[in-house]
């Protein structure tokens, strides 16, 4: 029987790349966003009603902006650490772009309409903004972190009354925490601010990401002055840097804390811990006396069903499924409709073809952070000499398999990749054609991600090339991608067929 059977749940409970996760309740359902970055498109909603089983039901950003900004990948940009609320019926996403400044969405409904993006506060640095109604004297506030590499500071929070609609802030602002006069403390950010029994709390990570801690900072004062304490850390458990999230409480009256672990090339992995609060105006008491749980009683909440957001895809009607998004903002024609199965992409024509990195065209979804198998059926249409289509693990090193059209006019499987520091790619296996234009494509992902490939022309699935170590994306895990190119010219340059998109567990 599984842990679900048996009452108990066991981390993560999203094993995939889900980073900076905030929760919110609503009701009887919980909801929860994460960083996305550059991708689009962004701000992901998951719904649950038990806080084990998740699905993805959307996203709240269509489009980064300015539009123009965003045309090619810009993987430490964008959405950094978003913060979801429910306030006056609606629901409400505050982030910090690290370039621009301070944003919000907002929307009546978790499936939208979503406003566009509003700048709440302009500014470099600026980010993991939280907004705070205080339903006891009326007064919003907003409490923002600094990224150093813009703003040349960090580790402190900055706090601002902010104006009740949500659309700017109404004083210069303050530092409200400096971890530089916390003995130990560094990287202090990702704040949550929460207002319970009297004080203002905020929760907040420091230490960094892989080796960090989670904080609680409490006030009767919003502006201060807070009192620290550390509430859940690694200790002897195998859950390092166990790292920024949200408090949220069941409607019955239980507290429960998610938040993420940073896996390398699997990105941030969530994890939910059990929290209670030591005694009238105590401190928050996060997993086990301070340390991670690995399985837990589940909440008590109505059993649900297993559910995990979708990752396979038949992509009807030559749709992609909510669980991709492209690695910058899309545009017009990339994929075609049509009225079967199947994913039809234009074989795009760009110079930086021989560089995954550099392509805005790449389709991505979260690499699985379980031992898997990828697979996909691709079929290339393009009679362009040079044309190629394939499935990738991309990150800072990517690798890719696919097929490609000769000079010839014979079609060919290739398998490429290319290190962090190499600017364009080569051979991981000897080229071999490719009769029918057809292939199944397969990535076997292993322990520590480390991936084989594999491919079938019509005689039988064969290995290609060597291990395949799959790198992270600067902030984020590695991802897998599904693209078509072509060289530059004039005129369409044709498409593929990608079809039977699937991951199985290993």
């Amino acid at each position: 029987m599984t842990g679900e059977q048996h009452g108990t749940y066991t981390n993560p409970v999203l094993n995939a790349d889900w980073s900076d996760p905030d929760v919110v309740r609503v009701g009887d359902d919980f909801y929860l966003t994460a960083s996305s970055f550059g991708r689009a498109p962004g701000l992901p909603l998951l719904h649950s009603r038990d806080l084990v089983n998740w699905t993805l039901v959307g996203h709240a950003l269509e489009r980064l902006e300015p539009v123009g900004d965003f045309r090619t990948p810009r993987h430490d940009c964008g959405v950094w650490a978003p913060s979801l609320r429910h306030h006056d019926d609606r629901f409400w996403i505050f982030w910090g772009d690290p370039d621009q400044g301070v944003f919000q969405v907002n929307a009546p409904g978790i499936r939208g309409p979503w406003t566009r993006p509003h700048l709440v506060k302009a500014g470099k640095g600026l980010i993991d903004p939280c907004p705070l109604w205080d339903e006891e004297s009326g007064e919003a506030y907003l409490v923002h972190a600094w990224a150093k590499s813009r703003a040349g500071v960090k580790n402190r929070l900055t706090g601002h009354r902010m104006h009740p609609d949500g659309t700017s802030v109404l004083d210069e602002g303050k530092v409200i925490v400096d971890g530089d006069g916390i003995p130990g403390w560094f990287t202090l950010e990702g704040p949550k601010l929460y207002r319970h029994d009297g004080w203002f709390w905020i929760l907040a990570p420091a230490g960094g990401v892989e080796t960090g801690w989670q904080g609680a900072f409490r006030s009767r004062e919003f502006f201060g002055p807070y009192e620290e304490r550390i509430v859940l850390e690694q200790k002897d458990t195998e859950v390092n840097g166990p790292h920024q999230g949200g408090w949220v409480r069941t409607a019955s009256g239980e507290d429960w804390f998610v938040h993420f672990q940073q896996r390398g090339a699997y990105g941030r992995v969530v994890h939910l811990q059990p929290m209670r609060w030591d005694g009238a105006g105590g401190w928050p008491v996060i997993g086990d006396e301070g340390a991670p749980v690995l399985t837990h009683r589940r909440p008590a909440l109505p059993p649900q069903p297993p559910a995990a957001p979708a990752v396979d895809d038949d992509f009807p009607g030559g749709r992609p499924g909510r669980q991709w998004s492209w690695t910058a903002n899309p545009q017009a024609g990339w994929a075609v409709r049509h009225s079967a199965d199947g994913l039809r992409l234009t074989c795009v024509r760009t110079p930086d073809a021989h560089d995954l990195r550099t392509l805005p065209n790449v389709l991505t979804q979260r690499l699985p952070g379980v031992p898997s198998a990828v697979e996909v059926e691709l079929r290339l249409h393009s009679e362009e000499p040079g044309a190629r289509a394939g499935l990738t693990v991309l990150g800072d090193a990517f690798g890719w398999i696919g097929l490609q059209r000769d000079a010839d006019g014979t079609v060919r499987l290739v398998h490429r990749f290319a290190e962090p520091v190499a600017e364009s790619e080569r051979d991981a296996a000897r080229p071999r054609l490719a009769p029918d234009g057809r292939a199944r494509l397969r990535i076997e992902i292993g322990a520590g991600a480390r991936c084989r490939f594999a491919y079938d022309v019509g005689d039988g699935p064969c290995p290609s090339g060597p291990v395949f170590a799959a790198t992270p994306w600067r902030w984020v895990g590695a991802l897998l991608g599904l693209f078509a190119v072509a060289p530059t010219g004039t005129g369409h340059a044709g498409a593929a067929t990608f079809s039977e998109f699937r991951i199985r567990t290993l």
